[in-house]
């Protein structure tokens, strides 16, 4: 005669959560997918649900609506790459090479990871540029440009919009387009330029070797910055 064996509540629950964790993970895989093509701007819930082989019942039991998702990719596909460049920009010594170093980092990865730059441009059409985290960290990296006085300008928020919205517009450029090899410093010069620092001073800057791109441990804090 067989045994009825009970699955002890505690397991019930992990394994419940095991469960949304993989389902919510697939949606999140989904939508990179989609969001990762030239027209992925028009995804709809659909697309998605189906690509993730889910109900639209099951979408909602992860995600209210289309926006929620894109703040939860945006989050996903940027946060770890925002942790590593962060990690390496926190070693140079004021906020112009920050500043560049940074953008040249995504402009590059844009140009050598094509479904990660559309997935950028098409999650930052309807949300904050290259989400939240990176929005945030590029006020306050022009912020300690202006308190350094390399950065000329009215406010961080001009700043802030010089860089990402400059940086975004590039992203759109090296994605659909052949530039030249040095295209993201040319950027990253004349964006220093457009701050405040002198023509000769932003070239050489932007011009400088990139670093080595570090990835911080699993122990230390993490924060994003452009």
């Amino acid at each position: 005669m067989s045994k009825k064996y009970k699955i002890d509540p505690a397991r019930r629950a992990e394994i419940g959560r095991e469960r949304r964790a993989r389902t919510r993970a697939n949606i999140l895989s989904a939508a990179f997918e989609i969001f990762g093509d030239e027209h992925g701007l028009f995804a709809r819930i659909e697309d998605i649900a189906e690509g993730a082989n889910v109900t639209r019942a099951t979408f909602y039991n992860h995600f209210s609506n289309i926006e929620e998702l894109r703040e939860a990719l945006s989050y996903e596909v940027t946060h770890d790459f925002l942790a590593a460049v962060t990690n390496t920009i926190s070693q140079l010594p004021d906020a112009r090479q920050r500043a560049s170093v940074a953008l040249r980092f995504y402009l590059h990865r844009a140009r050598s990871d094509r479904r990660w730059g559309w997935s950028m441009l098409n999650l930052s059409a309807s949300g904050r540029i290259f989400g939240a985290e990176t929005y945030v960290q590029a006020e306050v990296t022009v912020l300690e440009g202006i308190e350094e006085g390399h950065f000329i300008i009215p406010s961080s928020k001009v700043g802030r919009d010089i860089l990402l919205g400059s940086t975004l517009a590039a992203m759109g450029s090296v994605t659909r387009e052949d530039t030249p090899q040095n295209y993201p410093e040319i950027v990253a010069g004349y964006i220093l330029h457009a701050l405040g620092v002198s023509y000769d001073e932003a070239k050489n800057i932007a011009g400088m070797d990139l670093p080595e791109l570090i990835y911080p441990s699993a122990t230390e804090g993490s924060a994003g910055a452009v």
